[in-house]
């Protein structure tokens, strides 16, 4: 005998005691009356007792039956309840949503609008783990994740939001000291920053839609956010690769000036990632609806459009 208790025949008790009619609650319970007589004998030979006394007009309790009733129908209401619960949690916004982002730009541009994503879903929350190292989504048990990448095959689902492209830079203190580099080979790769968390980051691929060169970035600063190379960028003293909505603000009043424009680094793209889109809880669909709602068209653009 299985040691876990038949909630299933005790349910099918409570029913039938409520209906007072083993075809009123094989019709409420949408199942057949021989499929609900056998729940219940299964019940009784497990218990070892008779819990209703049947004629062909009669139904009626027997005494332990009316003994048990009282604890099998309130396991029977639980029972509703939780499924009516996880129903409405299953369709509706609302709990915690731990959610992995890269450091700047989770500070940058998501954090501004969590305000208005907060106001939309009242009963959601987030738990926001902001790092530039790829986490584990599944193994560290966050429900989705942000990522700029050209993403890999991978098991998990991933939903392209918008194309990041990535801009070579460099401040107009650099270029006047060291001249305009017309192609790639003529950057000093012990000038060049690296970033560590970036894939690849040990070369630089430039593309002009029929060469490529490949250029090793060694310069004096590695960082594990692209954010600590903007110091260094700004006092004239390297050469930077950075994606479009952190270099966009500084090209845009000059503190930067775009390299190398007839050669394009591969950029890629902001993906909203999760386990699975199947059976996906609701606080997540509604989180990655939102993100594709408000991403689609950044406003970190360079050169500068106006929003839709």
């Amino acid at each position: 005998m299985s040691k876990l208790p038949d909630f299933e025949g005790l349910a099918l008790f409570a029913k039938v005691a409520e209906c007072r009619s083993f075809r009123a609650a094989a019709r409420e319970l949408d199942l057949s009356v021989p499929t609900l007589s056998r729940g219940i004998a299964r019940l009784e030979k497990r218990l070892g007792a008779r819990v209703f006394n049947r004629t062909s007009r009669q139904l009626a309790l027997t005494a332990f039956g009316t003994s048990l009733l009282g604890r099998a129908t309130q396991l029977y209401r639980d029972a509703e309840e939780a499924e009516a619960l996880a129903r409405d949690q299953s369709a509706s916004p609302r709990g915690t949503v731990r959610l992995a982002v890269p450091m700047t730009f989770g500070v940058h541009w998501v954090a501004p609008l969590l305000p208005a994503l907060l106001d939309r879903y009242p009963d959601l929350s987030v738990d926001l783990h902001l790092s530039d190292a790829v986490v584990d989504v599944v193994g560290d048990g966050f429900d989705a994740a942000l990522r700029i990448a050209a993403l890999p095959d991978s098991s998990l689902a991933a939903r392209l939001l918008c194309k990041v492209s990535r801009f070579t830079v460099a401040a107009p203190a650099y270029v006047k000291r060291y001249g305009t580099p017309k192609h790639p080979r003529d950057l000093d790769p012990s000038h060049c920053l690296a970033y560590a968390f970036r894939a690849g980051s040990d070369a630089w691929r430039f593309h002009n839609g029929r060469k490529e060169e490949v250029i090793h970035p060694m310069g004096r600063l590695r960082a594990t956010n692209s954010e600590a190379l903007l110091p260094v960028l700004l006092a004239g003293q390297a050469v930077a690769a950075l994606p479009e909505f952190m270099a966009a603000e500084y090209l845009r009043d000059g503190r930067l000036l775009p390299l190398l424009a007839d050669w394009q680094q591969p950029g890629g793209g902001l993906y909203f990632v999760s386990p699975t889109t199947r059976h996906r809880p609701a606080k997540v669909e509604a989180v990655a609806n939102y993100f594709a709602e408000v991403l689609s068209d950044p406003v970190w653009r360079w050169p500068s459009r106006s929003k839709k």
